[in-house]
């Protein structure tokens, strides 16, 4: 997988991004915590939600091991509500995504989502070692779609952009694309998907995802 290292660090970067939410104001953060129509604004649904995560790595070692159950659980329950996986496996896929039935989108959603979950579980042990600087967030009442800005700082080492974009919808702000020391998390994994569709249709590309995902599995087992 290109770029596994950053890859692994988008997860470190997310589960620490609140460890420095209370000096967010310090840093120049200009929204508020409630956006104008009454629902949490996009830059504050990152410090909370980051907030809990992080909390709960803290207290569980099985996750600071990076036991997969324990991850799956964690973003089924704290981090699944406010991501798009299903619109983040789309447009990661192109143009194949109209030419997916139902079942292979749900397959490709369910593949890709286990691919994210298991690249960066061997991430999470270094959570603590993290804290993360708000950058100043603007955006109009009327706009859809943000991106909300933070830099990752290591205890050692370069700070790491880490980069969100939400849109809003009618359950509130989501999450559908991360971008990490400048590289999007869609357009890192586009042009292999769109190899793969080419050479193998749409069950290519799923049989792909199912087998790298089954290589990871062996590997965590083995580990």
């Amino acid at each position: 997988m290109r770029n596994l290292h950053r890859l692994r660090s988008l997860f470190v970067a997310f589960a620490a991004a609140a460890a420095l939410a209370s000096a967010a104001s310090a840093q120049g953060t200009t929204a508020t915590s409630v956006a104008p129509s009454g629902a949490q604004a996009p830059d504050a649904l990152i410090r909370t939600l980051s907030n809990d995560v992080l909390d709960t790595i803290k207290k569980d070692k099985s996750l600071q091991s990076g036991d997969v159950g324990k991850l799956n659980a964690l973003i089924d329950e704290k981090i699944l509500p406010y991501v798009n996986f299903e619109k983040m496996t789309q447009l990661a896929v192109g143009r194949g995504w109209r030419q997916a039935t139902p079942e292979q989108r749900q397959a490709l959603t369910r593949e890709f989502r286990t691919l994210l979950v298991r690249t960066y579980s061997g991430a999470v042990s270094v959570v603590r070692d993290h804290q993360v600087q708000m950058r100043p967030f603007r955006a109009g009442p009327n706009d859809t779609d943000v991106i909300v800005r933070t830099a990752v700082v290591p205890s050692r080492g370069e700070p790491i952009q880490l980069d969100y974009r939400l849109e809003k919808t009618d359950a509130g702000w989501k999450i559908y694309d991360v971008n990490i020391l400048g590289v999007w998390l869609v357009e890192n994994y586009k042009s292999s998907f769109a190899a793969e569709i080419n050479a193998g249709g749409i069950d290519g590309l799923i049989k792909s995802l199912t087998e790298r995902n089954r290589q990871l599995a062996a590997a965590d087992k083995k580990a």
